[in-house]
């Protein structure tokens, strides 16, 4: 079992909370973005109300912890541990109600390199409690806009995580996938999913456009950002994500093992 103190000790000794790695260039660039409505980082989401970027500061510095000083332009951002720990507090009540309904639930991620891992390990443990972990239009093209142009992907899972890569790449099933912001591929999923007349997932676990296109169309969801993701948490101040949870979304893969066995030891799903 692994203690609240010892994971907040982690989290700052593998630098996903404290001084993190994403510069507060980055952050402020993308609350620029946001607040003109740029596509990259809505991430699916179509905020309700108009957000400003010094509304963003302040949003951001409630949610994740970081200087809500418009002054401060550069250097590391920094994210509070304790919002992060409280946060995945809240995830893990989220998948404990899902074990309890035995809901069906899809994971996808934008981070495969980094965050596959984390995922697995949570879909295999609520498979193991009796949710059908979902992993439907596997194979199906999804065109996305990257700043090289419009590139075409291809919907794949492992481990039953969702993740999209480029045709040819590797073999289906293996882990390399390719990083995307788009909320495309959850989309085309749930397109996969209506065509098939299969069953719609209750529950969304990922990070970028996963968790912000499933939101957007009202299926509850939860996931993972960094500073530079403000859409996750303005969908969460708007209610349409459920838990979003503060922290360097690009670390090791391996230093997101600890946060696995915490949720899944909080949630009451530990194997």
């Amino acid at each position: 079992m692994l203690s609240t103190g010892a994971l907040r000790a982690h989290l700052l000794a593998a630098r996903l909370a404290g001084p993190v790695a994403t510069p507060r260039e980055t952050s402020l660039r993308s609350y620029r973005l946001f607040a003109a409505r740029d596509p990259r980082v809505l991430l699916g989401l179509d905020p309700e109300r108009a957000w400003g970027e010094r509304d963003l500061l302040r949003l951001m510095a409630d949610k994740c912890g970081v200087s809500d000083d418009p002054e401060h332009v550069s250097g590391p951002d920094v994210i509070d541990p304790e919002r992060t720990l409280a946060a995945l507090d809240a995830f893990a009540r989220r998948l404990a109600r899902a074990a309890d309904r035995r809901a069906p639930v899809l994971f996808g991620t934008g981070h495969p390199h980094r965050l596959l891992g984390f995922y697995a390990g949570l879909a295999d443990a609520l498979s193991a409690a009796g949710c059908p972990v979902l992993t439907p239009a596997q194979g199906r093209c999804v065109d996305i806009t990257t700043r090289f142009g419009v590139r075409t992907y291809n919907l794949d899972y492992v481990q039953g995580v969702a993740l999209v890569r480029e045709p040819g790449v590797r073999a289906a099933g293996s882990a390399t996938g390719a990083h995307t912001h788009s909320p495309l591929p959850v989309r085309a999923v749930l397109e996969g999913v209506v065509d098939s007349c299969g069953v719609l997932p209750e529950l969304v676990v990922g990070d970028h456009g996963w968790v912000c296109g499933a939101g957007q169309l009202g299926i509850e969801a939860i996931g993972l950002a960094d500073t530079d993701d403000p859409a996750l948490f303005v969908g969460e101040a708007e209610g349409r994500v459920s838990v979003a949870v503060p922290l360097d979304d690009a670390v090791r893969s391996d230093y997101y093992r600890p946060l696995t066995r915490y949720v899944l030891n909080r949630a009451c799903l530990s194997q």
